[in-house]
């Protein structure tokens, strides 16, 4: 088999043993149902219980609730856009979650934009299981 064929054919192992290696309870502030769907399913098979907020004002206060150590949050949502609901737990809370940006939007300039509005990281959306595990274990890294 060829280099670039044996690449194609390995497979992410999604184990539930991962979220006990990797503590961190998850708050996805999304307002699509079905990124909603497959951000949940891909964090449940992970062994994660995410919770979720249909939009910025949601996500505010189910931090506020819940001191959740990450928040994966769109950055277009109805009844606030990611920049105020980010502004609003920057500037107000006393528990800071990790605020990982996840848009469509792919572009260098694009995760720029996130980290410097306030973001600890980004991440596009359609995401690669990889690249949310390896951001799952930074953030889990960085809870006290």
């Amino acid at each position: 088999m060829v280099p670039a064929a044996e690449e194609l054919t390995k497979k992410v192992v999604l184990t539930e043993e991962f979220a006990s290696a990797y503590p961190l309870s998850i708050l996805i502030a999304e307002d699509n149902l079905i990124n909603q769907k497959l951000a949940r399913h891909v964090l449940k098979k992970l062994g994660y219980e995410p919770q979720i907020a249909n939009n910025g004002l949601e996500a505010v206060e189910m931090q506020k609730a819940n001191s959740f150590n990450l928040i994966l949050m769109d950055m277009l949502m109805p009844k606030w856009t990611a920049c105020k609901p980010l502004k609003t737990i920057r500037e107000t809370l006393t528990i800071q979650p990790q605020i990982v940006a996840m848009t469509a939007n792919a572009l260098p300039e694009d995760r720029t934009l996130c980290i410097e509005a306030g973001m600890d990281d980004y991440i596009s959306k359609p995401f690669k299981v990889e690249i949310l595990m390896e951001i799952l274990k930074q953030c889990a890294g960085k809870v006290i």
